[in-house]
């Protein structure tokens, strides 16, 4: 998928998705903080495309895809149609030979960072509720694209790679951001 696209299906997504809880509620204000994440990174992602910055872009847009996924599986999204898209459809348009040293040096850097998300976290309702198993699904989300990317950098997809770098740390940053982790360490990498 082109990295423009990426950027129009991510808008799409947001314009068409709606926050479920009543806006004065708890839930409904974190529902509209998901939505203000999901635009930022939307916005950041079309300033570096405009900027000639794909590498960035590519970033921003795929990690505003994980804040919305996580807003409409934990439910405080519902999307209008039938079915928000998925970026991970088609392959991921490949960055121009000229930025490999950054597209490498970025997507080493995204695998850090999410790995120590990952282990920067606690689950912090109770494992018997069902925030406590949405907990465990959203950390298992996040090493999973860890995992996935790590598997992909070693077959030179770094496009591809830093694409599931963003996205599974996207869904751990919303997942703090709603409460369902204890931060242990590293406060600094989370957007709390």
């Amino acid at each position: 998928m082109l990295i423009g696209e990426c950027g129009t299906l991510l808008k799409a997504g947001l314009s068409g998705s709606a926050i479920v809880p009543p806006k004065d509620t708890p839930l409904g204000a974190l529902g509209a903080t998901i939505k203000g994440m999901v635009q930022a990174y939307a916005d950041d992602g079309a300033v570096f495309a405009q900027k000639g910055d794909p590498i960035n872009a590519l970033a921003s847009y795929y990690y505003g895809f994980g804040w919305l996924h996580f807003g409409m599986a934990y439910g405080l999204l519902a999307h209008a149609g039938e079915q928000s898209a998925c970026p991970f459809t088609a392959p991921t348009e490949k960055i121009p030979p000229s930025l490999t040293g950054r597209l490498t040096e970025k997507t080493g850097r995204y695998l850090r960072l999410l790995d120590t998300a990952c282990s920067s976290v606690a689950r912090a309702p109770d494992k018997e509720t069902a925030a406590g198993a949405f907990a465990d699904r959203v950390l298992c989300a996040g090493t999973c694209y860890a995992r996935h990317g790590s598997f992909l950098v070693a077959r030179g997809e770094r496009e591809e790679a830093l694409a599931s770098f963003s996205y599974g740390h996207g869904w751990i940053d919303a997942g703090v951001r709603a409460g369902l982790f204890a931060v242990t360490a590293n406060r600094e990498i989370f957007t709390i």
